[in-house]
């Protein structure tokens, strides 16, 4: 994904800050989005190095003061594939960049496998995200994870789902939150098909 660009929200997903706190950095200029013009609304977009920097700061680098802060980001964009920055004033501080530029690569490789896994398609389920080859949507397994179910469970009920795939549901759900009012989820307060047959049937 070299030379992309990514939203806020993707942002969020892959290094794992609260969107509202990189809504604040770049508010505060310590990122510096482009800004990209659709329709009515302006974008406001990221590079891969940014997304480096908040990674930086998901582990800690928010507890150094501004101005050091601001010194990293400034390298990290000035110089992509910087191992390490050295900090200047003689701080005896070096803030290793290697580690974080290979999780967010991980990262963005599971969000690109999220969107080949995902479809949202107007003739099925009215349009709601599912995963490919199924009519099982993503927020379905994404609310049983929110709401205290287990892998194992949303697996027994859902054999067509894998690991890989719940968590890749989680991700997606993360960088594309949906707009606008919610819709209706009548799944939210069931139980998964099959656990329910299995109560029915021991009880019986």
């Amino acid at each position: 994904m070299k030379n992309s660009s990514y939203t806020p929200a993707q942002a969020s997903a892959v290094t794992k800050l609260p969107l509202k706190t990189v809504h604040k950095l770049i508010d505060e200029r310590l990122v510096r989005p482009h800004r990209q013009r659709v329709g009515r609304e302006v974008r406001r977009l990221l590079s891969q190095e940014q997304l480096i920097y908040l990674k930086l700061e998901a582990e800690g680098l928010r507890l150094l003061p501004l101005a050091a802060r601001r010194e990293v980001a400034k390298t990290i964009e000035a110089s992509p594939h910087v191992d390490f920055v050295m900090l200047s004033g003689g701080r005896a501080i070096v803030i290793e960049v290697k580690a974080a530029r290979h999780e967010v690569s991980q990262e963005l490789e599971r969000l690109r496998k999220a969107q080949q896994m995902i479809v949202s398609d107007p003739e099925v389920m009215q349009g709601t995200p599912v995963f490919r080859g199924t009519r099982i949507p993503i927020d379905l397994a994404v609310d049983m994870m929110d709401r205290g179910a287990t892998v194992e469970e949303i697996l027994e009920g859902y054999p067509a789902l894998d690991r890989e795939k719940i968590g890749l549901a989680q991700i997606f759900m993360r960088a594309f939150p949906r707009r606008g009012r919610p819709s209706r989820r009548p799944w939210a307060k069931q139980k998964p098909i099959r656990i329910a047959r299995q109560r029915r049937s021991l009880a019986g």
